[in-house]
C-alpha cells in the first residue's frame, strides 16, 4: 500500500467519485504522479493533480506539470486529419496514392486514407531500419515510407501501426496542407494555440525539460504488486527481436520508453507516439468534440462520424500486431467488446504505453483526460484508467 498524497486542483459537485479513484490510485496501484481532468463541452468540472514528477519522489507533480503520452498522441494527430478533411483537403475514402503518388509503389495504389489511419495498411514495420536522426529529414524519409510493402492484404486485417502511423499520417498533411505545414505545426497554430492547450507534438525549444515528469518502469517485486494484465506475447516478441510487435515498437529506432524525457526524443515529430502534455489538454480537446462547442476546426458532419456508434466492422477484431481483440474507427479506438470506455459505442479516444488515455464521450458531452509517470504494462486497459473511466460513469 502506497501513501496517500495530497490531491490538488477541483472537482464540480457530482463528480467526487473520480476524486475518490484518483485517491485509491495512489493508495492501491503504485502511482507516482499523475493527472486527471474532465471537461463538459468547453467546461472543466475535474482538474486533478498529485504526487511526483520522479520515481525518488523529490520534484511534486505540479499544475503545469507535462508527460510524454506515447500512443495518446494519436488522438491529436486522428484530430488534424479531421481537420484536413473538414476542410476539403482530405476524404477518408479517398485513395492515400492520390495525394501521395508515390506512395502506390509495392502494390499500396489501392489503400485509402480510411484504411491508413485504421491500421489496416500493413505498414506496421519497416523494412528498412530508420535512425533516430533520419527522423529529421521529412523527405528522406518519405521515400522510405513509401517504398514499404504491406504485410498483408491492405483492407483485410488490422494490426496496430504503434510508430509508422504517424509517420505516414505526417507525410499525408504535410503534401494537402496549402501551406506544406508538419503535422506537429497544424496541431500547434489550429488546434493547441485556440484551444489553450499545452500539448506538443515536437517540443518547441523555448519549452523547459524541468517541468516534464519523468517516466519510471514498471520492474521488480512492482509487476507482482500493480500487475496483472501482462502482455506475455508482446513480450517474447520484444526478448526475441522478431514478430509483428517487435518490428512495430522498435523501429523508427527511438530507445526505450522509460528514457523518453529527454529533448532530443520529444522534439522531432512522431504524430503517433511523441506527444507531450497534460491530462487538462486531453480532457480540453475531447471535450470540445463531445460537446461540440465549435472551437475545434472541425465540420460537425465529421464530428458525427467520428461519434458513429454502428461503425463498419469490416475487418477481424484480431490485432495482428497487439495480440488482442480492438476496433479502429478514423485514427481513433472505438469503446468495443472487453475494451469499454464512456457511456456507450459512440465514444471514441486513444490510450497510450502505460497508461495514459484520452476520450470523447458524445452522448454525454464529456471529454476525459489521464496521464501519469508510472509506466504500467497492460496494452490496452490500465487498471488505474479503467478505475477513473468507472468512477465518472457513476457521476451521471
Amino acid at each position: 500500500m502506497s501513501a496517500r498524497p495530497t490531491i490538488h486542483g477541483d472537482v464540480e459537485a457530482g463528480f467526487g467519485p473520480v476524486a475518490d479513484a484518483f485517491r485509491k490510485n495512489f493508495a492501491q496501484h503504485g502511482e507516482i504522479g499523475a493527472a486527471v481532468a474532465v471537461y463538459a463541452g468547453d467546461r472543466p468540472v475535474v482538474d486533478l493533480w498529485a504526487g511526483h514528477r520522479d520515481r525518488n519522489r523529490a520534484q511534486p507533480w505540479e499544475r503545469d506539470t507535462i508527460v510524454p503520452v506515447f500512443s495518446s498522441t494519436k488522438g491529436m494527430a486522428a484530430f488534424v486529419v479531421a481537420a484536413a478533411v473538414s476542410k476539403g483537403l482530405l476524404d477518408y475514402e479517398e485513395k492515400v496514392a492520390a495525394y501521395w503518388p508515390e506512395f502506390a509503389a509495392q502494390g499500396k495504389g489501392e489503400i485509402t486514407v480510411r484504411q491508413l489511419i485504421d491500421h489496416q495498411a500493413g505498414l506496421s514495420g519497416l523494412d528498412t531500419v530508420v535512425k533516430f536522426d533520419q527522423l529529421k529529414d521529412f523527405d528522406g524519409l518519405a521515400t522510405i515510407l513509401a517504398a514499404q510493402k504491406p504485410a498483408w492484404q491492405p483492407g483485410t486485417r488490422h494490426g496496430y501501426h504503434a510508430i509508422t502511423l504517424g509517420l505516414y499520417q505526417g507525410e499525408l498533411i504535410r503534401r494537402v496542407d496549402p501551406e506544406h505545414r508538419t503535422l506537429g505545426r497544424v496541431f500547434a497554430e489550429d488546434i493547441a494555440k485556440p484551444l489553450g492547450l499545452d500539448f506538443f507534438i515536437g517540443l518547441p525549444a523555448e519549452e523547459a525539460m524541468d517541468r516534464i515528469a519523468v517516466l519510471s518502469a514498471t520492474k521488480g517485486l512492482d509487476i507482482l504488486r500493480y500487475e496483472r494484465d501482462l502482455p506475455l506475447r508482446i513480450g517474447l516478441d520484444v526478448y526475441s527481436k522478431r514478430g509483428p510487435a517487435y518490428g512495430s515498437l522498435t523501429n523508427p529506432r527511438v530507445g526505450a520508453p522509460a528514457r523518453a524525457t529527454r529533448r532530443e526524443f520529444l522534439e522531432v515529430e512522431l504524430p503517433a507516439s511523441n506527444g507531450v502534455g497534460n491530462a487538462r489538454s486531453l480532457a480540453k480537446v475531447y471535450g470540445a468534440a463531445a460537446g461540440r462547442t465549435g472551437a475545434l476546426p472541425i465540420a460537425d458532419a465529421v464530428l458525427s462520424h467520428l461519434a458513429a456508434a454502428n461503425t463498419a466492422d469490416d475487418v477481424p477484431a484480431d490485432d495482428l500486431v497487439l495480440y488482442t481483440k480492438s476496433r479502429y474507427h478514423l485514427g481513433f479506438r472505438k469503446s468495443r467488446g472487453s475494451f469499454r470506455f464512456g457511456s456507450d459505442k459512440r465514444a471514441y479516444g486513444t490510450t497510450g504505453l502505460g497508461g495514459s488515455f484520452g476520450f470523447a464521450d458524445p452522448t454525454t458531452g464529456l471529454g476525459f483526460g489521464y496521464t501519469m509517470n508510472r509506466l504500467g504494462m497492460a496494452v490496452l486497459d490500465d487498471v488505474r484508467s479503467r478505475n477513473l473511466r468507472e468512477a465518472l460513469l457513476r457521476c451521471h
